[in-house]
């Protein structure tokens, strides 16, 4: 009874602070914009003619027939991200946006129907859709209501708002340090702002600058483990400051600082082919655009990423990512020591991808080891978030190396990566204790297919002809290593890569024979036919372009 009365209270003060509005706006030949209604806040789809046929479509699956009268609890695809935005009405948003954009009235008739009868049908004391009142479509929701109230009153309206006002501040549901978080805070500042409720957008400011501090360090890099989330949280955090401005408050510095600094990260993170990386929940078809790069072709981020190139803005240079640090949470996959590969113009090494964030066994699988370039010990329980240390590093011009280790395996794995640009070639050293013995996982892009294998060498090629070779030796002994080529395989799960969203291709991945000691893998692009020797601990490799040399000492490559 006493949550009722107060929501009953909150509803009465936004509707004097509105000035007690009812029913739509009257008809004028000019509709004023707002910039509550407008920004890039709103889905492309479904486009305004789309929702008024009741056909909504989202994420790219095909459009659902919701009809006029609409069923919440609809679940066509049984998606959490498809009814992730069902339920966060930025669809209705769009209807309010266009409204003001030419004037047509029946596109505010509509999204009044639609919004009231959300409301009406998912009471927050239950009864409706299981998605209606989790955090993220509360914060994204919120927005779309703001919006829908600069033109429309009520007390359905303003009683939602601030029911809505109350859950974002509770600090039970509130999501620091992370995406959603920054969400929320958007959310909450911009229902105090429309009805002067200072306790709200104050809170909500305060809140965002230490989830901010949370969530990018102080060298630019985004702590959620998945680099495209870095563009999110890019955009949101301007649409947070311009925001905050508009609200006449003064943006805190430590957030325009964090947030300028992700714009290096960024670049950073994506490949010379304008594509961004697709480590842990990242799409390979992401493409940052607009973004400034720095001048250092090689960045160690310390919350867990390498990141080197040959060149900026050219698409032939060479290009690669290891990923170590803190054990997986938020968006990471368990990737440690996982690397890729770019180079001559193509994808060679590759991430698995991201698919889905639904439940399913191949989803389970591409955030596994076995979905990334990784070395796993054989016969040994694999232990979940393990943290992965990078021990040594040496960063040259044309030549870099670098070394990690952890224990995700119970015993110690170590792995060197030497890097060697002009005639290019990376090489990666992986060590496990007398006792134990290694394997290793290469995912190769998917236009690329076997030539060849045996005698320790994999041969691929590109549909041009192009090709790449990945030899593999036991050290110190020089033993080539047997591997097979699995493709498209589903029991398990090996040889995919996931393009898009909800997509899978099959894809050639190298699978290891386990081996003692130190197995020794040499990538290199451009050649079918490269000689790998060993004399001592020094290796020798032939490119097409000439000879590189390489040097092993125990579990060090140099």
């Amino acid at each position: 009874m006493r949550r009722r009365t107060q929501a009953i209270a909150l509803s009465i003060a936004l509707l004097l602070t509105s000035g007690g509005m009812t029913g739509t706006s009257e008809a004028t030949d000019k509709v004023k914009r707002t910039a509550e209604c407008q920004g890039d806040w709103l889905p492309a789809t479904p486009t305004s003619p789309d929702i008024m046929d009741g056909r909504l479509s989202f994420l790219d699956l095909p459009a659902v027939e919701v009809g006029k009268n609409v069923n919440w609890r609809t679940d066509p695809y049984r998606n959490r991200s498809w009814s992730m935005v069902f339920h966060s009405l930025r669809w209705m948003g769009r209807l309010v946006a266009d409204y003001e954009n030419t004037g047509e009235r029946s596109y505010l008739a509509r999204a009044t129907e639609i919004a009231q009868d959300w409301v009406k049908d998912n009471p927050l004391r239950g009864g409706g859709s299981p998605y209606a009142w989790q955090e993220h479509p509360i914060a994204l929701r919120a927005p779309a209501l703001v919006c829908l109230s600069r033109h429309v009153g009520g007390s359905w309206l303003t009683g939602s708002l601030a029911e809505h006002a109350k859950m974002l501040s509770n600090p039970a549901l509130y999501e620091k340090g992370h995406n959603h978080g920054i969400d929320q805070d958007i959310a909450l500042l911009g229902i105090g702002c429309r009805y002067n409720r200072d306790e709200w957008s104050g809170l909500a400011i305060r809140r965002l600058t230490e989830t901010v501090r949370i969530d990018v360090d102080s060298q630019g890099a985004l702590r959620e483990q998945a680099p495209r989330y870095a563009i999110y949280v890019y955009d949101r955090l301007k649409v947070a400051m311009s925001n905050i401005e508009a609200c006449g408050r003064k943006v805190p510095a430590s957030i325009e600082e964090r947030w300028k600094s992700l714009e290096g990260f960024i670049s950073h993170s994506t490949q010379p082919n304008g594509f961004m990386v697709p480590i842990g929940d990242g799409g390979a078809d992401v493409r940052p655009v607009g973004y400034e790069h720095p001048k250092k072709t090689v960045k160690v981020f310390g919350n867990g990423y390498v990141y080197g190139r040959t060149a900026w803005d050219k698409p032939e240079s060479a290009f690669y990512s290891i990923r170590f640090g803190p054990g997986a949470k938020y968006h990471g996959h368990e990737d440690h020591l996982g690397v890729t590969y770019y180079a001559q113009g193509r994808d060679v090494l590759v991430d698995v991808g991201f698919h889905s964030y639904e439940n399913t066994g191949y989803r389970r699988w591409t955030m596994s080891p076995e979905a990334h370039n990784v070395p796993i010990v054989a016969g040994a329980r694999f232990r979940p978030g393990t943290s992965t240390a990078l021990t040594g590093s040496s960063v040259g011009e044309d030549r870099q190396s670098f070394r990690l280790t952890d224990k995700a395996y119970g015993v110690p794995r170590t792995r060197s990566v030497l890097v060697n640009h002009g005639r290019d070639v990376m090489a990666v050293l992986d060590t496990v204790p007398k006792g134990s013995k290694v394997r290793t996982v290469w995912h190769l892009a998917a236009d690329l297919s076997k030539v060849s294998s045996g005698g320790g060498r994999v041969v691929v090629k590109d549909k041009s002809g192009w090709k790449a070779a990945l030899v593999q030796v036991a050290m110190p002994s020089c033993t080539p290593v047997t591997s097979k080529v699995v493709r498209g395989a589903s029991d398990p799960y090996q040889g995919w890569v996931s393009p898009a969203y909800l997509k899978k291709q099959a894809s050639p991945a190298v699978v290891s024979a386990a081996s003692t000691g130190s197995l020794l893998t040499v990538v290199v692009p451009g050649t079918g036919e490269p000689s790998v020797s060993c004399s001592g601990g020094k290796v020798s490799v032939e490119t097409s372009d000439g000879a590189v040399s390489l040097r092993v000492s125990g579990s060090k490559l140099s």
